[in-house]
């Protein structure tokens, strides 16, 4: 639901692109997994590989009983709803990851 101010906003964001340089915002989601139910926000290098994104996936959800992070390798991907087949040595920017983008991955 979207609120709405009763007077003029006039606040910078704290989260524009512009203040993280050549870094960015992304949001991390294990889609349907009941211990992580929300998405993760990460600070990553634009120019991180995807590749070096699903090796840190592996150690931060291993916080899961349930993971097994030999099945990372047969995830189904999606960037900001759109299902991807990642290339793993290119760089998150060049896969489409933005500033603010949603990668969610499901099991």
């Amino acid at each position: 639901m979207a609120v709405r101010a009763n007077y003029d906003y006039d606040w910078p964001s704290r989260s524009a692109a512009e203040l993280y340089g050549d870094d960015q915002l992304v949001h991390v989601w294990w889609k349907g997994n009941p211990f992580f139910v929300s998405a993760q926000t990460f600070r990553f290098p634009k120019a991180m590989p995807f590749g070096e994104l699903v090796g840190l996936c592996k150690g931060f959800f291993a916080a899961d009983p349930d993971f097994d992070p030999d099945a990372m390798d047969t995830v189904q991907w999606r960037i900001d709803k759109v299902d991807v087949t990642p290339d793993l040595t290119a760089s998150l920017e060049a896969n489409g990851v933005g500033h603010k983008s949603l990668v969610e991955f499901s099991i």
